[in-house]
């Protein structure tokens, strides 16, 4: 009946809708969750430990289960599973918004995190399984787009529903979006899976997630407990050792979980590798930017989420031209100057003072958008691209899983930095401090701030090195992608 109603050629376009769907949920509660803190704290009558779980809980999971999800995403039906994801994630939503304890909240938003896991390597997978590989830059390029747009527009979404309703509506409106996700799966997206699959690979399932979950658990931890603390050395010890146990069993598994033979591919490897360092780059900036912008130049926290809008909006405009272009030239080209303009935005913010203006914060801005749109999008291309179809939800899963990873990282690494730089100088949250205490205070945070960001803007010029050197030119590309349909065929 669907194939009556809408040709191919439109129904893909359809199906690219319906996972946007999803993946808007998805991103949204990475960052629309953050401003109603306070008014769970109050309402909840939570401490600080609790709060910082209602974040992390769902991030750990998250991070944690993403290789699973892809992976049972190819065995059983990547919309099958995409629906199981959406079904979970709205009820999580629906019990995080009746919760009436933060125990009840960090345990909703635990399986929260579980249901994203399921969705997020699904998106990617459908859509390498629908567009074949001359639109699939453009498809990824609306969906990095979609991704960007959630990922921005979370914390003025949520400061408006905490302000004019409650806490609990930022969970509540995710059951009916969640129902209308489902409603257009069914009717736009075509079933597919790994035809090969023989059996789940247990083993390999059980040391990923334990591995995930440690590694992740220590990043975001870490600057809280110390980076010498007993509870982080022993989260970091068990994350080697489960890798290096999941590295081993995938080496000699006939059916594994994740074929090691994938990064063979240069391509691959390096598009995962770039992911990985755009986000340890950049998502730790986000977060310190926005404090640099509260704590320094004296912006309300809906001013400072407003002030990233346009980086947020030229994100969304050049996505799509970025992935409709790596279409025609490949990724290469794209990756190794977005990488290039993030180092550059990095290095301009690390010269801005205690007084800058925001005309001098737009510059970075719009170089940010353009370097962040020109790296991700040709990034997720280059590895969809790089992946047969039949393995596209666990390769996407990898990806996810880098970027996740990569951002954790980000967060920990630049926190660290900014907390040696920042000494004991650190005020008391709602303290009042004199005139000699906030000149130290803020002299300390702009030396950390500073440090951090030139670190950052390393990682992105390695990156940019990385994206040159790994990823094949376009010809060869397309010389790979040849080869595989023949096989294929």
């Amino acid at each position: 009946m669907r194939a009556k109603i809408f040709a191919p050629e439109t129904r893909k376009w359809f199906t690219l809708g319906a996972v946007s769907f999803g993946l808007f949920m998805i991103m949204l509660d990475n960052t629309v969750v953050n401003v109603a803190l306070p008014s769970i704290q109050r309402d909840l009558g939570v401490g600080l430990s609790e709060l910082e779980w209602i974040v992390t809980g769902y991030a750990l999971t998250f991070a944690a289960l993403m290789l699973i999800g892809g992976k049972v995403a190819d065995a059983y039906g990547r919309r099958l599973i995409f629906v199981i994801g959406i079904a979970i994630f709205s009820l999580a939503s629906l019990w995080c918004g009746l919760a009436s304890s933060g125990s009840m909240l960090i345990t909703a938003r635990i399986v929260q995190g579980a249901g994203a896991a399921l969705m997020n390597p699904a998106t990617l997978s459908i859509i390498a399984a629908t567009f074949p590989p001359r639109q699939r830059g453009t498809a990824i390029g609306i969906w990095a787009g979609v991704s960007a747009l959630a990922l921005a527009i979370g914390p003025l979404t949520g400061g408006l529903i905490t302000e004019h309703l409650t806490w609990s509506w930022i969970f509540f409106v995710n059951v009916p979006v969640g129902a209308l996700g489902i409603v257009a799966s069914f009717l736009f997206i075509d079933e597919s899976r790994d035809e090969t699959h023989v059996r789940l690979d247990i083993p390999g399932l059980a040391t990923s997630a334990v591995g995930l979950f440690s590694l992740t658990y220590g990043l975001i931890e870490a600057n809280t407990y110390g980076w010498g603390s007993p509870r982080i050395v022993g989260s970091f010890a068990i994350a080697a050792a489960a890798l290096l146990v999941f590295v081993y069993l995938e080496s000699h598994q006939r059916a594994p979980m994740l074929p090691l033979e994938l990064f063979k591919n240069r391509t691959y490897t390096g598009a995962n590798t770039v992911i990985l360092l755009v986000a340890l780059a950049m998502f730790g900036v986000f977060f310190f930017v926005s404090l640099y912008m509260q704590n320094i130049l004296g912006y309300s926290a809906v001013q400072a989420g407003a002030a990233f809008l346009p980086m947020t909006v030229l994100i969304v405009l050049v996505a799509p031209i970025a992935g409709r272009m790596t279409d025609r030239v490949g990724s290469r080209a794209f990756m190794t100057v977005g990488m290039g303009l993030l180092a550059v935005q990095l290095v301009y913010f690390s010269r801005l003072g205690q007084n800058a203006t925001y005309w001098e914060l737009l510059p970075a801005m719009l170089i940010g958008g353009i370097g962040m749109a020109s790296t991700m999008t040709p990034s997720a291309a280059a590895a969809t691209r790089s992946v047969p179809v039949d393995k596209a939800g666990v390769g996407s899963a990898v990806l996810n899983a880098f970027r996740q990873v990569g951002g954790s990282m980000g967060i920990a690494i630049m926190g660290a930095i900014m907390a040696s730089k920042a000494g004991g100088v650190q005020p008391q949250p709602g303290a009042t401090l004199s005139a000699a205490a906030e000149a130290a205070f803020k002299g300390a945070f702009m030396d950390g701030f500073q440090s951090a960001l030139m670190v950052a803007a390393v990682i992105a010029a390695v990156g940019a090195i990385v994206a040159f050197v790994l990823v094949r030119p376009h010809e060869l590309e397309e010389a790979a992608e040849r080869e595989a349909a023949e096989l294929a065929a």
